[in-house]
């Protein structure tokens, strides 16, 4: 079984957080943009200011988040699934504000910015 299972929802933030609102918090708000997707997704497709580090390497890379532990990390992936367990992980390694991206990339591409490529 991952570690990134099972998926609960909590009351005290939404888990998912839609496109629109997450590109208003990129502008005014303090909060790192967490892509959980591989190299080679990234390569194809990025949000700027995006900090690439894949699901699989989270468990071995969680330090690298320390200082984020108190503020908004939205996580995003292609479509949301990978991110929406992310998050929930995260939550329960003592991020409270952890959120996922619905949508994914691919909805920021069709709703936000447009010359993100579709895959």
């Amino acid at each position: 079984m991952s570690p990134f299972e099972p998926l609960i929802m909590t009351a005290e933030h939404p888990l998912e957080i839609d496109c629109q609102s997450t590109a208003a918090e990129l502008k005014h708000g303090d909060v790192l943009l967490l892509d959980c997707r591989q190299p080679e997704e990234y390569a194809t497709a990025k949000i700027a200011g995006a900090t690439l580090i894949p699901m699989g390497e989270l468990p071995q890379r969680l330090t690298e988040l320390d200082e984020h532990r108190q503020r908004r990390v939205i996580i995003h992936c292609h479509h949301g699934g990978r991110s929406l367990r992310v998050a929930h992980w995260l939550r329960e390694q003592g991020f409270p504000h952890a959120q996922s991206m619905a949508g994914g990339i691919d909805q920021w591409s069709q709703e936000i910015d447009p010359s993100v490529p579709r895959y």
